[in-house]
């Protein structure tokens, strides 16, 4: 599956990862209703499609991930009184996954150049985040008059912590990448042209893991932060269980008892 070069959004499968890309670099992938759009389809497939194991979302070009929306466009389609932009953006959730979108699938996002605004609330809907050294992150909405409106003010406090996350948004500044690594916004910080090839190789070693326990431990630990001590642990027991009952937790202890490599069926 492989979409055409001159669409907004680039869709690549190869074996059990996808592939996803923004592909508006001449205005730094910011986002449109066309992008979110693309993006809301793309994603839909890949947790829809059972041989799909982990994804990478990432940004045509190395000067940014996404810079987030697209003002410029919005700001011409009110100058001359086309609410259609407007509206297009209310139909469809920004970035289509932040929000209404529930996926166990691992989601790896792969940053170089700018994080920002919309684009690092898109980046914060990733299980995790590769960085690319040059990489800048920030929430510039204040200087805009603006407040981050696409889940920048819920899921930044819980990535990195209130304090953390008042400082990003109400300076507006812009912060390096190793800034981001020591707050834990991002998981590595690689060089440049070794982001999308460190992405690639996190999102394979997922793909080599159980399908089942893969995304059971991906909702226990998203789950995790709505709930009491108590609650997590039950719910652990309980997904951990569900396990016990597939046919690959079977297959793991079978494989490592006859050293070889186990053969998951995801189920």
């Amino acid at each position: 599956m492989r979409s055409g070069a001159d669409e907004a959004v680039l869709t690549e499968r190869r074996g059990p990862v996808f592939i996803a890309v923004i592909n508006r670099p001449a205005v730094l992938n910011a986002i449109n209703p066309t992008v979110s759009s693309g993006l809301r389809a793309a994603f839909i497939a890949f947790r829809d499609d059972s041989s799909l194991l982990a994804a990478v979302l990432t940004g045509s070009g190395e000067r940014a991930f996404s810079t987030g929306n697209d003002l410029r466009e919005l700001h011409e389609a009110q100058a001359r009184g086309d609410n259609n932009v407007s509206a297009a953006l209310s139909a469809v959730p920004f970035g289509g996954i932040t929000r209404d979108y529930d996926c166990t699938k691992p989601i790896i996002a792969a940053i170089n150049g700018y994080c920002l605004a919309g684009g690092l609330e898109l980046a914060l809907c990733c299980d995790i985040r590769i960085a690319g050294s040059g990489s800048q992150f920030g929430f510039p909405e204040v200087s805009r008059g603006l407040v981050p409106g696409a889940g920048g003010t819920q899921r930044l406090p819980r990535v990195v912590g209130p304090a953390s996350a008042l400082e990003m948004i109400l300076t507006g500044a812009s912060f390096d990448a190793l800034w981001a690594l020591s707050r834990g916004l991002v998981n590595e910080v690689v060089a440049p042209l070794a982001v999308m090839p460190r992405a690639l190789e996190i999102a394979e070693l997922i793909a080599k893991n159980a399908p089942v326990a893969t995304q059971l431990s991906k909702r226990a630990v998203t789950a995790s932060t709505d709930l009491s001590l108590d609650e997590g642990l039950a719910l652990e027991r309980t997904l951990s269980r569900q396990a016990l009952g597939t046919w690959d937790a079977e297959e793991g202890p079978r494989a490592f008892a006859e050293k070889r490599a186990p053969t998951f069926r995801g189920k």
